[in-house]
């Protein structure tokens, strides 16, 4: 069907769908992810203004619902393509996020980007070949270089995903607070870049007799080190309060419970267990060994089968990992398919009461995407089921979980700048 043919059945569906009632019509826009709301404008004047309204955009934000968001990850065609694709959990569908054209002007050809982390309309990249990192605004289309931190320039392999976090200033379109944890002389020190004074301070942690200090109020819990069945974190304020205002870091050393089979794997493919850290808590994945049948008269590949995940949390004090829950098998098994792999990372971050979990997997060249959820009020799990999303054959660089991506759209929706957009590899 040609545009002109297209054009007058969608001016007959927009004139229908302004003739239902406006509750109704809420309604119906309600279940929508924002970047279909996006395509709203280009089909009826009057219904792009109702879903652009302070009222809807209140109540949007309500019925949303806690702890639903945007999954991320980039990915490296060669010889130096790459793309960032959002996956969200309300429309259930990936779309293309335009940052590399932004970010095309600001980095050299031939340089390796490695995406490290999302928070509202920002993106935090980090290069491996210049060694600094580049914060993507997508409101403002703009890139701002960050300074070296205290510790220097650092290549990709020196940021760890659980020992950092963004921090994007909801009132501002271009303020935002970058953190992230090391152990500095076997003392915990946190570093803070704020875009307000672009520059950096260095706050070494203040830590207890048992390395305690509440952990409840604070918005950020860093991840430093984990050996043996210890570990050692940071929690500190993540929003509220000036720069000097903030209360100083803390510092905790959690203990696994006795009896549980905690510490660092070995390895990924002869370790029956994986730990991915965020947010204040611990996914421990545990797996089984199985054979892999190679196509093509090729050799058994040895691989791994997920067998479980429990989630543990701190304890209030900080002293402690604390059993919050073990997944039901149902969950694992609709989330992970019995799907095997040879190697694993993933992420875990939680936000008003619902911890998310996403594990990506690779075997023989092969990406699988699982995303589990545990609501802490309704003490329930649930899978997000993931689509493909073109992944055979590519190098990862990089996943993030954020649930206020959505909210920095709006300012987009009332205007005629760019959006996301579902669009094919």
């Amino acid at each position: 069907m040609s545009d002109g043919d297209r054009g007058p059945a969608m001016t007959t569906t927009a004139v229908g769908l302004c003739l239902l009632p406006a509750e109704l019509l809420q309604e119906i826009f309600f279940r929508l992810a924002l970047p279909d709301l996006f395509r709203l404008r280009s089909v009826s004047r009057d219904l792009g203004s109702l879903v652009s309204g302070c009222d809807f955009r209140r109540l949007y934000n309500l019925r949303s619902g806690r702890g639903g968001g945007w999954l991320f990850v980039y990915k490296k065609r060669p010889p130096r393509d790459s793309v960032l694709r959002g996956f969200n959990d309300r429309s259930g569908r990936w779309f293309h996020i335009p940052v590399a054209g932004i970010l095309a002007p600001a980095v050299p050809p031939g340089e390796d980007l490695y995406f490290l982390a999302a928070s509202g309309g920002l993106f935090l990249f980090a290069s491996n070949g210049r060694r600094e990192l580049l914060a993507v605004n997508l409101a403002t289309r703009a890139v701002r270089r960050i300074p070296p931190s205290p510790l220097g320039p650092r290549g990709t392999s020196s940021w760890r995903r659980a020992g950092l976090k963004l921090v994007a200033d909801p009132y501002g379109a271009d303020r935002f607070r970058f953190l992230f944890a090391e152990m500095v002389g076997n003392r915990p020190v946190l570093f803070e870049y704020s875009s307000d004074v672009d520059a950096w301070r260095a706050i070494q942690a203040s830590e207890g007799a048992t390395g305690g200090g509440s952990v409840g109020g604070r918005d950020v819990c860093l991840n430093l080190v984990h050996i043996g069945v210890e570990s050692v974190l940071l929690s500190c304020a993540g929003k509220g309060g000036g720069r000097d205002e903030q209360p100083a870091p803390v510092a905790h050393r959690p203990r696994f419970p006795e009896g549980f089979q905690g510490g660092p794997p070995v390895g990924m493919t002869t370790s029956d267990r994986f730990h991915v850290y965020g947010d204040g808590n611990v996914a421990v994945v545990r797996s089984a060994a199985a054979d892999v049948a190679g196509g093509g008269g090729s050799a058994t590949t040895r691989a791994r089968v997920v067998t479980s995940v429990q989630l543990l949390g701190l304890s209030e004090i900080g002293s402690e990992w604390e059993l919050t829950s073990t997944a039901p098998a149902a969950v694992v098994e609709e989330a992970l398919r019995r799907r095997p792999y040879g190697v694993m990372m993933g992420c875990v971050v939680e936000r008003e009461g619902v911890v998310g979990i996403v594990l990506m997997s690779n075997c023989r060249g092969s990406w699988g995407l699982a995303w589990l959820s545990y609501h802490r009020a309704q003490r329930k799990w649930a899978c997000v089921p993931v689509p493909d999303c073109g992944t055979k054959g590519l190098n990862m660089a990089g996943i993030a979980l954020s649930s206020t991506f959505s909210r920095s759209l709006w300012p987009s929706l009332c205007s005629s700048s760019s959006s996301p957009s579902e669009q094919a590899d």
